[in-house]
């Protein structure tokens, strides 16, 4: 969380930038131009859908005046536990700030899946799951559209056209993913852990980092 629990409405959070986010932060509904407007609520900073930002609370930076917060601000600025909460995440529900802030790498990628157009999204293997490639919308989404289990995968990185030079595909049986980097310095660092991950072996450094633990 960006804000802890007790610092809630003590002073002002860090706003997450609009185009930060393809979700509400809250309850995951993808925003789009007419139903989902973004808010902020005013105690986290957090984007979110009108919905989700139906609420009211007391802050005090802002001289303990009314403001529009989230469900689970409120909840615990008003001192009640949302049981909500303890429900398991599933293994797309988990932060992009979260696993960004503590990854092997991640970085915009355009990504293509079959003959689908691209898109540009946030691509992040985390050092907890080495072998596991996150995709999301946006950096601070808060759900991933995808997860690719690199192990076992073919990698090729001959580029598919002269549009995108900087692309590798990932193949599988029938399953093909293929990703275009903004230039070739960056395709070589994914390709160089992704090389590793697919043979189920991870980084020297993290390596090394099990040795010391």
């Amino acid at each position: 969380p960006l804000f802890q629990n007790a610092e809630l409405g003590k002073r002002a959070p860090r706003w997450i930038r609009d185009n930060e986010v393809t979700m509400c932060m809250k309850c995951k509904e993808p925003f789009n131009a007419l139903t989902r407007r973004r808010h902020h609520c005013r105690a986290c900073g957090h984007v979110v859908c009108w919905k989700c930002s139906d609420y009211k609370a007391h802050l005090e930076y802002d001289g303990n005046k009314l403001n529009k917060v989230c469900k689970d601000c409120y909840h615990v600025i008003i001192g009640c536990t949302d049981s909500e909460e303890k429900k398991k995440k599933g293994i797309l529900e988990i932060e992009s700030a979260e696993v960004s802030g503590n990854s092997v790498i991640c970085s915009f990628l355009q990504y293509m899946e079959k003959s689908k157009p691209w898109q540009k999204a946030w691509c992040v293997i985390p050092k907890q799951e080495a072998l596991v490639l996150y995709m999301y919308g946006a950096p601070q989404d808060v759900k991933a559209l995808a997860t690719i289990p690199l192990l076992g995968y073919t990698v090729d990185d001959t580029p598919r056209s002269a549009d995108l030079p900087h692309s590798f595909k990932l193949t599988q049986s029938k399953s093909v993913h293929s990703f275009a980097a903004d230039n070739e310095e960056l395709k070589q660092k994914w390709l160089k852990v992704i090389h590793l991950a697919v043979k189920g072996e991870t980084s020297e450094c993290q390596n090394e980092l099990h040795v010391n633990l």
